[in-house]
């Protein structure tokens, strides 16, 4: 059990967390919502993985931060409409390593800096900013990656049209085994064939009112 010190800390965290994620939000039009949505949909294939609950609140709040470095990206650049020009998209994927860098100078939110880094890496080795392939990309960060491309490929874009959710499915069930692990993309498409993605959708936003509640529990049990 915490000392009131603690559980003080522990809910200035959440303060910080709150008013971090909001501040990402407040940036784009594009981005409001994506985080939360990423945090629900990488909590449900976490549970089909078979985790546990402390292993799914860990990718739940994982996914909640992992786009956090992007508070360091021009305004101009995260609303760009069309495509990104190489030197662009080089400063957009410092993203990473500027999120894992907030992350880690929080000591409650220290454990989840790796996920937050590698949440571009590939299962092939071709991703960033590391260029880690395989079970050496941490799991949460796997996870993330697929509940980060299944949101943006079905959300609205300038630069691209969006996809229904079977088309998405579709272009990652394509990339298993190179962009995504084979394992969790089954595990995804699980969810995807039960009907659970629009479900976990549609509660995500149902709760988006206090969208912390699940820090508070998760830190407070930590």
């Amino acid at each position: 059990m915490q000392s009131d010190n603690g559980l003080s800390d522990a809910w200035g965290v959440i303060d910080l967390v709150q008013a971090l994620t909001a501040a990402l939000d407040a940036k784009s039009s594009y981005t409001r919502g994506h985080s939360d949505r990423v945090a629900e949909l990488s909590w449900a294939l976490a549970r089909e993985l078979g985790q546990g609950d402390r292993e799914a609140e860990s990718a739940r709040i994982a996914g909640h931060l992992h786009d956090i470095g992007k508070i360091g990206i021009s305004d101009s650049l995260i609303s760009k409409a069309g495509a990104l020009t190489p030197e662009e998209l080089e400063t957009m994927r410092r993203h990473t390593r500027i999120g894992a860098s907030l992350v880690e100078q929080v000591a409650h939110l220290r454990g989840y800096a790796p996920a937050v880094r590698g949440h571009h890496e590939r299962w092939d080795g071709r991703g960033y900013p590391d260029g880690l392939s395989g079970d050496s990309i941490p799991i949460e960060a796997r996870i993330i990656c697929i509940a980060d491309s299944y949101d943006a490929m079905t959300s609205v874009r300038s630069y691209r049209a969006q996809l229904s959710a079977t088309a998405a499915v579709e272009e990652i069930r394509r990339c298993s085994g190179t962009q995504f692990d084979p394992e969790l993309v089954e595990a995804f498409a699980r969810l995807f064939a039960a009907g659970e993605l629009p479900l976990l959708l549609r509660i995500e936003e149902l709760v988006n009112a206090d969208p912390v509640i699940h820090f508070r529990a998760a830190i407070e049990n930590a």
